[in-house]
């Protein structure tokens, strides 16, 4: 795997906290070779960089999928090596997306740790704002409705330079164009499945959601940096 175009600038305990692991658990993860080796600076110490964040990310959705070790090992293998951070973080959402939707109730202590950094309050609202998470009160103490597939996208979200409101607008954009899609995909898939046994559509239905899914993504990460190319050409 190659090194994102940030230059590694996290130690391995930065990294730790970044992704909400512990060194240890780096640490082993490295040695079994699911991540790569940092790059080492002066004084020896290892530097880690944006793709072993978003590699660790990758390694913790696929643990809530419910798979073992050599599982994702073997899952791994089969990527490309030289996958970028915003790469992995693709399929990262591909298999995001083959979980239901989870919402767990956290105190502050867990969801700063679930985020990878301490949230300000000013974060905090804007995750509201996103419907990332609900603030509640139990025992006199601060508790939050987190849902915790969306966790990672929502702080992820409050370091890109755009507006709330530019944010929230996307996000009816793609909500909106996507309901479409699926609309025209389950009325193209509902023909084709009509003369088949329950147990055929059964399976039909369980393996194409994943592949629909990936095809989606790809289709518009492609549509998506061929636009901003032009637009940022027609900037110039």
């Amino acid at each position: 795997m190659t090194t994102d175009t940030q230059a590694p600038t996290l130690t391995v305990d930065e990294l730790a906290a970044r992704a909400g692991v512990t060194v240890r658990t780096i640490r082993f993860y490295s040695t079994r070779g699911l991540l790569p080796p940092p790059v080492i600076g002066p004084r020896r110490v290892g530097h880690y960089g944006p793709d072993h964040v978003a590699r660790l990310e990758l390694i913790e959705e696929l643990q809530h999928q419910g798979m073992t070790l050599a599982a994702i090992e073997r899952y791994l293998e089969q990527l490309p090596a030289d996958l970028s951070a915003q790469d992995l973080a693709i399929h990262r959402a591909v298999v995001a997306s083959w979980a239901p939707d989870t919402v767990e109730t956290l105190t502050r202590e867990e969801l700063d740790l679930r985020a990878g950094r301490e949230l300000s309050e000013e974060d905090l609202a804007r995750l509201a704002t996103m419907d990332v998470l609900t603030r509640e009160g139990k025992e006199g103490k601060d508790t939050f409705r987190c849902d915790t597939g969306q966790l990672r996208l929502g702080v992820q979200l409050l370091d890109v330079p755009l507006s709330l409101d530019a944010i929230l607008a996307s996000r009816e954009v793609l909500v909106e164009h996507s309901r479409g899609a699926a609309q025209e995909l389950a009325r193209l898939f509902r023909s084709e499945v009509s003369q088949r046994a329950e147990q055929d559509v059964k399976s039909l239905s369980a393996h194409m959601q994943p592949l629909v899914v990936q095809a989606l993504l790809t289709a518009f990460q492609r549509s998506l940096k061929e636009e901003l190319r032009e637009a940022f050409r027609a900037e110039r």
